[in-house]
């Protein structure tokens, strides 16, 4: 199997790349390939047909948001594996698409980095549980509440306000330090899934 490095952002400065991510089933698709995986297994993970796993992986390769990284034997089967080009991706404001879809690209972009995040505390768990069997001790924190933010402007005020004190936080602690142990930090804030109200 070819081994890369995959790059933590990637812009998005193609029509052709934007309207691929804005499509749910891709976007699901490239976002659960931040490990190599073949279409079997992604079809499985999402309860689709193998057939339409390879139609949709193709159009993914062609627009250069997935590669082939190489291939795995399967009992008489020899699988393709792919892998994404990048972690998260980032639509460039030079994009040539009309204001609403990029207004739907941009939000559809926010919940496909949402999903990421919830990937990656997901593979960190696993791995600190199994170190915890050895170790005397592992250290975290999980915090969780809600808000309720009346319209579009006070919940604008609220990320803003959100992401200065975390940032104001995270700088008053982020100098390295002789001997200190790097602790990996992720927030996310989202509407509450199944709730009306003001998302615009």
């Amino acid at each position: 199997m070819v081994t890369f490095e995959i790059q933590e952002s990637r812009m998005v400065e193609s029509p052709e790349q934007a309207i691929a991510l804005l499509h749910p089933l891709r976007a699901d698709i490239v976002s659960r390939l931040a490990e190599p995986a073949s279409a079997a297994e992604i079809a499985r993970a999402l309860g689709e047909a193998p057939q339409r796993m390879n139609y949709h992986l193709k159009a993914l390769e062609k627009v250069g948001l997935i590669r082939k990284v190489g291939t795995r034997q399967v009992r008489n089967l020899v699988e393709v594996l792919y892998q994404a080009v990048a972690k998260t991706f980032i639509l460039a404001e030079s994009l040539s698409l009309p204001a609403e879809t990029l207004e739907r690209l941009k939000e559809h972009g926010s919940l496909l980095q949402l999903v990421t995040t919830a990937e990656q505390m997901k593979k960190d768990a696993v791995m600190l549980m199994e170190e915890a069997e050895t170790a005397a001790e592992t250290p975290s924190a999980t915090l969780q509440f809600q808000v309720h933010l009346k319209d579009g402007e006070e919940r604008q005020a609220f990320i803003e306000e959100y992401a200065a004190m975390v940032e104001q936080l995270v700088n008053k602690y982020h100098a390295r330090k002789q001997g200190a142990a790097a602790y990996r930090v992720l927030l996310a804030a989202y509407p509450k899934p199944g709730e009306g109200g003001d998302r615009t």
